[in-house]
């Protein structure tokens, strides 16, 4: 099958929703409905996945960009955890996704003489290693004097010495639509902006969904033997959990602005606090606080800045501004409630997958790092009955670009003179894209001005390539998803947001004043979230 999610494709999918009963449909196109999707798909069973928005549009394009264990879950004694999320991290950074995912090195500093260093120490040879321990380099501790060599933008007296350790990194939203794609590609019927409405019923038991097209306002009947709710934030009460929403605040500045080999993370009073390397960037987060109003947009106030830049700044020789800040992001955690007052900063990151009523099953909780494990879960439970269904293959599986990108990698100086692209160029795409890399190159060649940039990050042919691949229907998806232009340059991109229009409209169908409308769109949203 196909993992090219074109206008043709949409429209292949949607009368595919109408006419078949499947054995499983999928709501929600996070990274776990996706993921729910590709292991259904991949153990032959016919599914369909529906997403009100776009891929990952919540939670899973908002978070830390951070394939980790958890370090500070070992402290809450949540080893089964932290063994399952490095356990995952390593299936990701060496056979799933490796063109994705790949380590990143943190800086922890150490603040208090004697008793801290081999507290630390201890903690992070156990993190090293219990969960399998060649994906990444082992932790090195480092004196005070190496410490602050590494790290010049550190005041003198904000450590005592150093550990160095190492984590992984990802762009979240990318790697969900990657998700997507495989899963269309063993077979899945997976489309966006098709919100249900309501659950159909037959018997006493769920038996699909009514599901309505946001382009057209069409609605469709889809059949199905299991439902599985995969909606984050968006999931109801149940018998059986509730879930409580915490929400984190991520910043971007420029990269020159800290002089820092590594990563950082910090204790806080409530939690962690990372400066995370992204590219020409950094991004500082996060803050951990319960959130109870709409999920649809949480926002960053004034209070998260002030909160991440008095932390921040609390061990910078030149303090951080706003006037440093490009762009800033807010997301939400689905934690599973505790007690009544517990902190949300406390809760634990497990899992749970319920089934509220016969015929449908939600899953929620859990942390992006172990989205496989939480679908392969969501699928196991809700396939029993059906009978011959083998178990979860995508321990196994490679995420769409995988294949072929490590050969690709070695040959990536010979590629890009053949491309006519610099080496650093291709070396950033094929992070972006691994393998999938060629289709960028069939779009080259066939307009030789896409290999030009619309801003230092991105060329145009990715523009392109967000619709004619990768399923986006709007700005907002490529400006702020198949791309991060959206949080990297100043004003959400204001400044290219008319080129990208004229790149995306036609392909898009647009005409001038479907084009003018979207531009006008992107801009207020834009607005409404800076106010």
């Amino acid at each position: 099958m196909s993992a090219r999610l074109d206008a043709g494709y949409r429209e292949t999918a949607l009368r595919s929703l109408a006419e078949t009963e499947f054995d499983v449909l999928v709501i929600g196109g996070g990274v776990v409905g996706v993921g729910a999707a590709l292991d259904a798909a991949s153990r032959g069973l016919s599914v369909a996945l529906v997403e009100a928005r776009d891929w990952a549009s919540g939670t899973s394009s908002r978070s830390s960009k951070l394939v980790h264990g958890g370090l500070r879950y070992l402290e809450q004694l949540e080893f089964s955890l932290v063994r399952e999320a490095l356990r995952e991290r390593g299936l990701l950074l060496k056979r799933l996704a490796p063109h994705l995912v790949r380590p990143v090195p943190f800086l922890y500093p150490l603040t208090h003489k004697g008793w801290e260093r081999p507290y630390v120490g201890a903690g992070l040879m156990l993190y090293d290693t219990i969960g399998g321990a060649t994906s990444v380099p082992m932790h090195k501790h480092l004196s005070r004097t190496k410490a602050l060599a590494m790290s010049p933008s550190l005041r003198d007296d904000a450590l005592t010495g150093a550990v160095r350790y190492y984590d992984a990194q990802v762009d979240d939203a990318r790697f969900t639509m990657m998700v997507a794609r495989t899963a269309a590609q063993h077979g899945a019927t997976v489309v966006t902006r098709a919100e249900v409405t309501e659950l159909l019923r037959d018997g006493g038991r769920v038996a699909g969904a009514v599901v309505r097209d946001a382009l057209s306002d069409n609605e469709i009947r889809v059949r199905a033997r299991r439902v599985i709710g995969a909606t984050g934030v968006w999931t109801p009460d149940n018998p059986a959990f509730r879930i409580q929403m915490s929400k984190g605040v991520h910043l971007v500045v420029p990269r020159e602005r800290l002089d820092l080999e590594t990563g950082l993370i910090m204790r806080t009073e409530k939690s962690v606090l990372f400066v995370i390397p992204w590219d020409r960037h950094w991004i500082i987060g996060t803050t951990d606080t319960p959130y109870s109003d709409a999920p649809d947009r949480p926002t960053v106030t004034d209070e998260d800045v002030d909160y991440l830049l008095q932390h921040v700044n609390s061990v910078l020789k030149q303090p951080l501004s706003r006037d440093d800040i490009v762009g800033a992001y807010a997301g939400l955690r689905p934690l599973l409630a505790g007690k009544k007052g517990s902190e949300t900063a406390k809760l634990s990151r497990e899992h749970s997958v319920a089934s509220p009523e016969p015929g449908y099953f939600v899953v929620a909780g859990g942390k992006y790092t172990t989205y496989r494990v939480m679908a392969a879960d969501a699928v196991d439970v809700a396939v029993k009955g059906l009978g011959g269904v083998a178990p979860s293959l995508t321990a196994r599986l490679p995420i769409h670009g995988a294949v072929g990108f490590r050969e690709l990698w070695a040959d990536r100086i010979a590629l890009a003179s053949k491309n006519g692209l610099s080496v650093s160029t291709v070396e950033r795409l094929l992070r972006r894209h691994g393998s999938a890399v060629t289709e960028l190159f069939e779009l080259i060649g066939q307009d030789p001005s896409l290999a030009d940039h619309v801003t230092d990050g991105y060329l145009a042919a990715e523009i392109v390539h967000a619709v004619t691949h990768e399923g986006a229907l709007d700005l907002d998806d490529v400006l702020s998803r198949r791309t991060r232009i959206a949080f990297e340059a100043p004003e959400r991109g204001r400044a290219v947001v008319e080129q990208v229009a004229d790149l995306v409209g036609g392909r898009l169908g647009w005409d001038a004043s479907a084009r003018r409308e979207a531009v006008d769109s992107y801009l207020a949203d834009g607005a409404m979230l800076a106010s």
